[in-house]
């Protein structure tokens, strides 16, 4: 198959597009043929990308922890997965392969059946940032209706569905965004936006029930006089990892489905950056989206 593969630690001018071996299903696993997977740029940085879990050297890695495509062969037999089905998932085994190639494997309980209105592009971006806006906001979060919510980088790949999600959850969202975002995200149905290059959002925000931080830093601190007694604080910023507020997204087969729902029924939209080929995944993961995630689309 062809692959794209880091081989050696260091940047996107280390990824190598080439033939790769074909992956095997085992039992429990279903081996999908990828049409389209996200990229994740700060994947480049994870120690699980260029470290194996014993500390050593990954040789070889595939990264890519996100995929649409379809069922080409099946491990073991499952009821509920069928080879030709249409699904999309994570691979949120942070050591394994991911779906940078023309096949990858999964458990079946990585992925779920692809929502039907949308293509493979926009279906790729939804398992990671969709599971962990969904985990962060009513997992961790406990977002209620009428409550106000606070989601720092709006338009991001993250940021885009939570927003979506608390405005579905009839929750009252406060986002912040850079200033030629401020449209989009309130279209996303942010009710109000704050110019973080400008404004202090501290000062428009008043108190919420929920802060979800993609930030860290200095964000994260102004963020904590916000919550109102008994809320919450969640962060995915790498560098809160030491915190009690810091978590990874995990793979949920039933929360995969709720998502597709909300997709068809027109409540979530993906947001897609840009499309590129998969031979051109350097060029993908030095470039900076302005709104969602950039895509990398396989032939079929």
């Amino acid at each position: 198959m062809k692959a794209v593969r880091m081989h050696a630690p260091g940047g996107a001018n280390a990824l190598v597009f080439e033939d790769a071996p074909d992956p095997k299903a085992g039992p429990g696993q279903a081996l999908i043929k990828v049409h389209a997977t996200a990229v994740t740029p700060h994947e480049l940085s994870w120690p699980s990308t260029w470290r194996t879990a014993n500390g050593s050297v990954r040789p070889f890695t595939i990264l890519g922890h996100e995929f649409s495509g379809m069922v080409a062969a099946l491990g073991s037999a499952s009821g509920d997965v069928a080879v030709g089905d249409l699904v999309y998932g994570i691979i949120d085994a942070w050591f394994a392969d991911g779906a940078e190639a023309e096949l990858v494997v999964a458990p079946f309980a990585n992925f779920a059946p692809k929502p039907r209105s949308i293509g493979h592009a926009e279906a790729s971006v939804v398992p990671i940032s969709g599971l962990t806006a969904w985990q962060a906001l009513f997992d961790r979060g406990r977002l209620e209706r009428g409550q106000r919510v606070l989601v720092h980088g709006g338009a991001g790949g993250v940021g885009s569905f939570a927003v979506q999600l608390a405005r579905w959850r009839g929750a009252h969202v406060i986002a912040t965004a850079s200033a030629d975002n401020l449209t989009f995200v309130r279209e996303l149905g942010a009710d109000v936006v704050v110019d973080h290059r400008t404004q202090r959002f501290e000062v428009v925000a008043g108190d919420v029930d929920v802060v979800l931080d993609v930030v860290g830093g200095e964000t994260l601190e102004r963020s904590r006089a916000l919550v109102k007694p008994g809320g919450t604080i969640v962060s995915v910023a790498g560098e809160s990892q030491s915190t009690p507020y810091f978590f990874y997204v995990e793979a949920n087969r039933g929360q995969l489905i709720e998502l597709a729902r909300l997709i068809d029924d027109g409540a979530v939209k993906p947001i897609v950056d840009a499309v590129l080929p998969l031979s051109r995944a350097s060029e993908a993961y030095q470039r900076k989206a302005r709104k969602g995630k950039t895509v990398l689309e396989i032939s079929a």
